[in-house]
């Protein structure tokens, strides 16, 4: 029988995380309002980018926040899922803009699966080097591949129609659609790392030998998580391809799989909402810095934020203000 005192803290803490999740509803309620007005204020196509990214860095914060995996090889999911739906659009032009992205994300699923396999049993700097090096390996075939033309990239893919109806020419159908898909990607995640299976992959996370100790089959569990990542990025990658009727090779580079790094980190890894506010403040500074004075200095901006997130936000934003609001908001 528990003491009054472990009573006490108990109460306490289903407290906090009653007013937790009563915070996070508050707070996706009002996502949801400001996301269906913001086109009517702000250009859409910007807003569309930063929603593919975020989606990118959601996907990503998956992997690393709560499976403990440093992926530097990322960039290769997003760009497959870019080519693989620009490619099917344009030579299929009859298929639906719904199914072209689905293949996008279908190969990004597997080639995590073929990423994973082979780098899953491997840790620390040894996985992140083995991702890297495969997706330098991706690279590569995109560069010297025909049907992605090379370093041209796909250009005019269209967007076509959704569902045979819905013209997807208009910037804010596309939006909306746009958004659609952010927020399933982003329940899903949520609803994944609030399962049974994130619990697990929280406790693979803080101490494997002991998960293994407990039965459960470690290499499965990070390998799905891992799928399950490179699928989300592929689906941020076939989206944006449609949103900028473009594929190139920027996306498959390892400078954006260190963008991807940066936007997690600077936000929050760990938690629900930090990638999603490390990717809006990474992709707003690029494009308005980009058209500024100071566009040559944008990496050179970033790096000394990102350095001064890490000496003042350990946690990241997100990380830091919620450490504040429990402290005084208990």
């Amino acid at each position: 029988m528990k003491n009054p005192e472990q009573q006490q803290r108990v109460r306490v803490e289903r407290e906090r995380r009653i007013a937790a999740s009563r915070r996070n509803k508050i707070f996706f309620a009002v996502f949801i309002v400001i996301a269906l007005v913001a086109p009517f204020g702000i250009y859409p196509v910007f807003l569309m980018k930063l929603l593919c990214f975020a989606l990118f860095a959601c996907a990503f914060n998956l992997l690393l926040g709560y499976a403990g995996l440093l992926s530097f090889g990322h960039a290769a999911f997003l760009a497959t899922g870019g080519y693989i739906t620009g490619f099917v659009l344009t030579e299929y032009s009859g298929l639906g803009t719904e199914l072209g992205i689905l293949a996008g994300t279908a190969a990004s699923a597997a080639l995590g699966l073929g990423f994973g396999l082979l780098a899953i049993r491997r840790q620390g700097i040894y996985f992140a080097m083995i991702t890297l090096a495969l997706a330098q390996l991706v690279f590569f075939m995109f560069m010297q591949s025909s049907f992605t033309g090379g370093e041209n990239g796909l250009q005019g893919v269209p967007r076509g129609q959704l569902f045979g109806f819905i013209d997807l020419q208009d910037n804010l159908n596309m939006y909306y659609f746009v958004l659609a898909i952010f927020l399933f990607g982003f329940l899903l995640i949520q609803r994944t790392i609030h399962s049974p299976y994130g619990q697990v992959l929280k406790a693979i996370r803080e101490n494997e030998p002991r998960a293994i100790s407990l039965g459960y089959n470690v290499d499965a569990h990070k390998l799905l998580a891992f799928v399950l990542s490179a699928a989300l990025t592929g689906l941020a990658g076939a989206t944006k391809t449609v949103v900028f009727q473009l594929a190139s090779l920027t996306d498959a580079h390892w400078h954006m799989s260190g963008e991807v790094i940066l936007m997690t980190l600077l936000g929050g890894v760990g938690t629900v909402l930090g990638p999603f506010v490390g990717a809006s403040i990474v992709v707003t500074l690029q494009t308005y810095l980009s058209n500024s004075p100071l566009g040559e200095w944008v990496h050179v901006i970033l790096g000394v934020i990102f350095v001064l997130c890490v000496l003042m936000f350990r946690a990241g934003i997100v990380g830091w203000f919620s450490k504040l609001i429990q402290r005084n908001f208990k």
